[in-house]
C-alpha cells in the first residue's frame, strides 16, 4: 500500500507539466510564449528531454494548452464537473504507456508515455495524466488561478490548510499592496468626508 502512495506522488509531480504549459500563454493580456518549435523545445527541455520537434508538435501543445486552460478556468469558476469531463476526454486523448525501465544506473521505475505518436502526445500523456492523479488525491478544489488581477497563471495548491490565492510571492505581495493603498484611499477619504 505504503508504495502505491509514493507511486501516486510520484505520478502527481508531472502536474507540473500541466502548469507550465497553461502558462505560455495569458490570454488575457494577450501574451505567448508558445508560439515556435523553439518555444515549445525549452518548454520541454526543463524536464530533460524533448526528443525531436516539429510544427506539428507545436500545434498539439498550443491545442493541449487551450483544453487544459478549460480545465483550471472551470474549477476556478465553480464548475469540478466541466473540469472533470474535459481532463477526462484528455486522458482518453493522451493516454499513458506505461513501460518499466532502468537506465543510467537508476533503479526499476515507470516511463509513462513510451511509444507515444509524438513528442507532444508523449508530453501530453504525462501531463494529463499527473493532473488527474493531483486531483483526484487531494482534491479539485487545488488547482487554481491567480487571484492577482490581471495575472491569470495556474498552479497547484500544495498549502496545508488550502489557502493558496496566487501564483507566485510575486503576485502575493502585488495584489497586498494594493490592497494595502486600497485601503489607505478609502481611509483618507472618509477623513475628508467626516471633515467637510
Amino acid at each position: 500500500m505504503t508504495r502505491l502512495k509514493v507511486n501516486a506522488v510520484e505520478l502527481a509531480s508531472y502536474a507540473d507539466r500541466a502548469v507550465q504549459l497553461v502558462n505560455t500563454a495569458d490570454p488575457y493580456r494577450d501574451q505567448d510564449r508558445l508560439t515556435t518549435v523553439d518555444d515549445a523545445r525549452a518548454l520541454l527541455s526543463k524536464q530533460g528531454a524533448c526528443g525531436r520537434l516539429n510544427h506539428g508538435d507545436l500545434t498539439e501543445l498550443q491545442a493541449l494548452r487551450q483544453r487544459l486552460r478549460i480545465v483550471f478556468d472551470a474549477v476556478d469558476a465553480g464548475n469540478p464537473q466541466q473540469a472533470v469531463a474535459v481532463l477526462n476526454q484528455l486522458l482518453e486523448q493522451y493516454p499513458i504507456r506505461p513501460q518499466i525501465s532502468g537506465h543510467d544506473d537508476t533503479e526499476w521505475h515507470l516511463h509513462l508515455a513510451e511509444g507515444s505518436p509524438s513528442t507532444a502526445a508523449a508530453y501530453g500523456a504525462k501531463a494529463c495524466m499527473g493532473l488527474a492523479v493531483q486531483a483526484t488525491e487531494v482534491g479539485m478544489d487545488r488547482l487554481g488561478v491567480c487571484q492577482a488581477t490581471p495575472c491569470r497563471d495556474v498552479f497547484i495548491d500544495t498549502s496545508t490548510n488550502r489557502s493558496r490565492r496566487y501564483c507566485s510571492e510575486r503576485c502575493a505581495t502585488r495584489a497586498n499592496v494594493a490592497a494595502y493603498r486600497a485601503r489607505r484611499r478609502e481611509a483618507a477619504l472618509a477623513t475628508a468626508g467626516a471633515s467637510a
